[in-house]
């Protein structure tokens, strides 16, 4: 018999039904036992009539899915896998092999092996592709093949990997890993002290305590805090990290929903560990959520000044909700306010435009810090001082998505070779190599101004154009793909900038790369100016 997961036919009948639960949900409780009891006996009837074999739990949790995409794409259901990953996640432990590992185009890949973890002693690198796990073909594997990576401490699973070209086999022996909250902490000079905050799990707060601590005790009378790329966590770390610098008793985020005992005030419950010493915070457009939290009322406080590019803009929170069969629903429940009273979120998930996308809030708010000075909402964290190389745009991120930079890098690994990272220089000559490595790749993505040109010319209705129009319209479509190879150039600080992260990496590990930054990061480099400003420094906050 016949499997069936036929998104054409099965998932909108499904979906329909979602959709009218979902909604539902703001009706009665008549109205939502009706609509459970129309999706229960459809459900049933589908599973015993349909021409071919069906497989129940395939189709709803298809159908659970489609329900949730209508609403944000942080509400989500849990199957016991996921709720042991959220799990491991926010503990910042696990059994594994060290690495992060990710699927691009089918192709499951070692994105970058941790140092001195089980991937990395096997001798895996970063831009390996896992072939075979054990005795399965990862092509042939239709679930998340990463999985198969997973298993108890002291275990042993055998690899097929293809490395430029050639395949090769090795066996790792899985133990257990511990995901720092601060991966890099050190002096920059003899009075400024520079911490990576990476994400908001449960060691967040203990962990920048201790680097802060550390630091203040071998001279630091300056704080850099490194929130770049960090993707959130746990709202009560991001709370607690934030009293590592202001008061007892300060207000540090609201949250406000339709239900009641969601909405609360959360404040600080400890005594700092300096509320005085001068504070920069980095922030790019991969900060988010707790980071936002972190950064957003410390500029409220003005305790802080905030330098990098506008953060990601989640305003969202997220609670995991217990359902059956240790299954979970992590909904979101509320919006989060950061102290000045602003809600920083950049997408409007309700109201969505003709192809189905969020809408990005254009309209700002303005609001102030306790200082008076003026701060704005809808957008993300706005910094007081914005520094080039931390923005992106869509080229850049066109180029990250499609995995460019990341196959550019491991390309270049293999033919360069430094013994030192302070010997590693991309020179403009290696940008020349990267232009053309773009040029004679598959690499494509389309503007907006392409995909409305395109869309112009599709249709039978605008054959009365005429072949001059026509053929305008395509000289001005080549000349955009032109000016898209030419915008390599405008934008080079930006797109080099991930190119030297990325290839640092592949030879001295993330521990390296920050070292890398200590010296080289734009960002970095203007912070410690700044600190050694005092009066350039108070005036922005006053």
């Amino acid at each position: 018999m016949k499997k069936i997961v036929s998104k054409k036919v099965l998932v909108p009948i499904i979906a329909i039904a979602f959709l009218f639960i979902g909604s539902s949900y703001k009706s009665d409780f008549f109205e939502i036992a009706k609509q459970i009891e129309i999706f229960t006996t459809l459900f049933k009837e589908l599973n015993m009539n349909y021409v071919d074999e069906t497989n129940p739990a395939e189709l709803m949790d298809t159908a659970i899915k489609n329900m949730l995409n209508e609403l944000d794409p942080y509400t989500k259901f849990l199957n016991e896998q996921d709720v042991e990953t959220y799990r491991i996640n926010n503990a910042g432990e696990y059994s594994g092999i060290g690495a992060m590992v990710r699927s691009f185009d089918d192709r499951l890949l070692i994105i970058e092996p941790h140092e001195g973890y089980p991937a990395d002693k096997a001798g895996l690198k970063a831009g390996d592709e896992l072939i075979q796990i054990g005795d399965i073909k990862v092509a042939d594997f239709e679930n998340n093949a990463s999985e198969l990576l997973k298993g108890a401490n002291g275990s042993t699973v055998t690899v097929t990997y293809k490395r430029q070209g050639k395949l090769k086999t090795t066996s790792i022996t899985r133990e257990g890993i511990e995901v720092d909250a601060v991966p890099f902490f050190k002096m920059i000079d003899n009075k400024t002290g520079y911490i990576v905050l990476a994400k908001f799990n449960a060691k967040a707060t203990d962990q920048t305590k201790a680097a802060l601590l550390d630091l203040k005790g071998k001279g630091a009378e300056k704080i850099i805090l490194d929130l770049r790329d960090n993707p959130g966590g746990l709202l009560s770390e991001a709370i607690n990290v934030t009293n590592l610098f202001v008061p007892k008793g300060e207000l540090v985020v609201t949250t406000k929903s339709k239900v009641k005992k969601f909405n609360r005030e959360y404040h600080t419950n400890n005594q700092p560990v300096d509320e005085e010493i001068p504070l920069v915070v980095l922030v790019n457009g991969s900060s988010a959520s707790a980071s936002e939290i972190v950064s957003g009322s410390l500029q409220d406080l003005d305790r802080a000044v905030i330098m990098g590019a506008r953060s990601f803009g989640k305003g969202l929170v997220q609670r995991p909700l217990k359902l059956t069969y240790g299954t979970q629903l992590k909904v979101t429940i509320s919006r989060y306010y950061t102290s000045s009273g602003r809600c920083i979120q950049s997408l409007d998930y309700w109201n969505r435009d003709e192809s189905g996308n969020a809408v990005r809030n254009t309209t700002f708010n303005d609001f102030t810090t306790r200082n008076g000075r003026k701060v704005q909402d809808g957008g993300g964290i706005l910094p007081d001082i914005e520094v080039a190389t931390s923005k992106t745009n869509d080229l850049t991120l066109a180029l990250l998505q499609n995995n460019v930079i990341f196959d550019y890098a491991t390309d270049y690994h293999y033919t360069h070779s430094y013994a030192d990272v302070n010997d590693f220089k991309f020179t403009d000559a290696d940008f020349n190599a990267f232009k053309n490595y773009v040029k004679q790749s598959s690499f494509s993505f389309e503007t907006k101004a392409e995909q409305a040109i395109k869309k112009a010319l599709s249709g039978d209705e605008n054959d009365f154009l005429g072949s001059d129009v026509k053929d305008s319209y395509k000289t001005l479509l080549a000349n955009i793909e032109k000016g898209k190879l030419n915008a390599l150039d405008r934008y080079q600080s930006e797109i080099q900038k991930n190119l030297e992260d990325e290839i640092v990496k592949r030879y001295f590990y993330r521990d390296g790369l920050y070292q890398y930054y200590l010296n080289n990061d734009e960002a970095i480099l203007a912070a410690t100016e700044l600190l050694s400003n005092n009066s350039k420094y108070s005036a922005i906050l006053k």
